[in-house]
């Protein structure tokens, strides 16, 4: 049975034994102790009823040999279950929970992808060059969107759809090359892997800013464009 809830998420600075502050809106360290994820069927469904997003299932892991290898049989798999399972994914894209369920009931090991182009857009940089962008962000008082990081370290920010049309020409105005930097738009036709989705051996793609009442409206590209470009170029 799948339990429906409101998803909660934790937010602020806050101060351990020691006295130092940590920021714990960001992703725990790699390798600490966390609690089990939510099975993806129940990620999915929330992701369709609290922030009407279309979802489909993707690849999944299945261990060999002690090694959790791809579901779609390539030893040198690139994304290890966290990929579409065929090319023509956006037949089994749905906004529906109904939907949701009879398609993980087939495999509930599967991958939990979001179509970008849709009801957002994503803005993907280093986690290095995301964490700079966060800070500066966040001192600035910008409002922001959900934002993940992946165990590739890599960070995507969530944002209105629009970036294949307005991330070459707001680089430009602002002086740089669109391929001059280490910034990539995700827009129409693409996707992105969603927590609590598992790349191979390297970890699981979390949230650095979880889905929220206050981020509910998303910024648009142009709001977060300057600062990452800037981070970029630091």
């Amino acid at each position: 049975m799948v339990v429906e809830e409101t998803i909660t998420f934790t937010s602020g600075v806050t101060t351990n034994t020691s006295g130092a502050t940590t920021d714990a809106r960001l992703p725990k360290q790699r390798g600490a102790a966390q609690t089990p994820p939510a099975p993806p069927l129940e990620h999915a469904v929330r992701y369709t009823q609290e922030r009407a997003w279309d979802v489909f299932p993707g690849t999944w892991l299945e261990t060999v040999d002690g090694v959790p290898r791809c579901s779609c049989g390539d030893l040198a798999c690139p994304a290890p279950g966290a990929h579409p399972t065929r090319a023509r994914w956006v037949d089994e894209t749905t906004g529906s929970a109904t939907t949701v369920r009879r398609l993980w009931a087939t495999e509930p090991r599967a991958a939990v992808l979001l179509p970008t182009g849709r009801a957002f857009d994503a803005l993907e940089v280093s986690e290095a060059v995301g964490c700079l962008a966060l800070a500066r962000l966040e001192r600035m008082a910008q409002p922001l969107g959900p934002v993940t990081c992946t165990p590739d370290g890599r960070m995507l920010f969530f944002v209105l759809p629009g970036v294949a049309a307005k991330v070459p020409a707001t680089l430009r105005r602002l002086g740089w090359a669109p391929t001059a930097l280490d910034l990539r738009g995700k827009g129409v036709g693409d996707w992105v892997a969603a927590p609590p989705t598992r790349v191979g051996a390297r970890g699981a793609v979390q949230w650095a800013r979880e889905p929220n009442a206050a981020n509910r409206w998303l910024p648009d590209v142009d709001e977060l464009l300057p600062t990452l470009a800037y981070a970029c170029g630091r």
